[in-house]
């Protein structure tokens, strides 16, 4: 047991993605969150990075998706990522904060603004697209959307910042399970405190 300021999980984390780093789909993980009728809705999605030199956790998305309607409602998501060469599993639970062209903080609106110039054009390219999720109709390929790649994010832009609370890693080549757990100090720092759990 321990309880170090900076998130210990988070090396191991980082470790991880750069030995997995020769798969491509080692930047990819399943995020979960909890649907309007009480059950489980969980999706793949990229990872785009740490916030600054936080253990928060960026995801891109679209704000006309399902997953907007389910953070509202209940603003705890659960990220699994698996990765298949080092056999490892993190599995991190924790706080989403969506970040939309509406947010009243001019901070948050500019790190929304960093994570669509970090992302490709190709990326920025799929929210001109039409509403996900609905049925398609039209039959005939529309035509294709160009994107001026100075323009600032479009309005159905949206990120999200997990921030994480509890992180349950395990690694099945050395059969350890380790459990991470989030508290805060006096002046409100959050701590980490860690122990080692059967696998």
């Amino acid at each position: 047991m321990g309880s170090p300021s900076t998130a210990p999980w988070k090396e191991l984390l980082l470790n991880s993605i750069h030995s997995n780093s020769h798969l491509g789909h080692s930047s990819y993980f399943q995020f979960a969150t909890v649907a309007s009728n009480g059950r489980p809705s969980n999706r793949t999605v990229v990872f785009r990075g740490f916030q600054d030199d936080s253990d928060k956790i960026q995801i891109n998305t679209d704000s006309r998706t399902r997953k907007l309607d389910d953070l509202k409602r209940c603003s705890f998501a659960e990220i699994c990522w698996y990765f298949t060469d080092s056999w490892e599993q993190f599995r991190i639970n924790g706080k989403v904060d969506v970040i939309d062209g509406s947010n009243p903080d001019p901070l948050k609106l500019q790190q929304r603004e960093k994570a669509w110039f970090a992302s490709s054009i190709k990326s920025r390219l799929q929210y001109l697209g039409p509403t996900p999720g609905i049925p398609s109709v039209d039959e005939q390929p529309s035509q294709v959307p160009t994107l001026d790649p100075s323009t600032s994010p479009v309005g159905v832009f949206c990120l999200l910042v997990l921030d994480p609370d509890q992180v349950d890693y395990l690694n099945l080549k050395s059969n350890e399970r380790v459990t991470y757990t989030a508290g805060h100090s006096a002046e409100g720092e959050k701590i980490w405190t860690w122990e080692k759990v059967n696998a």
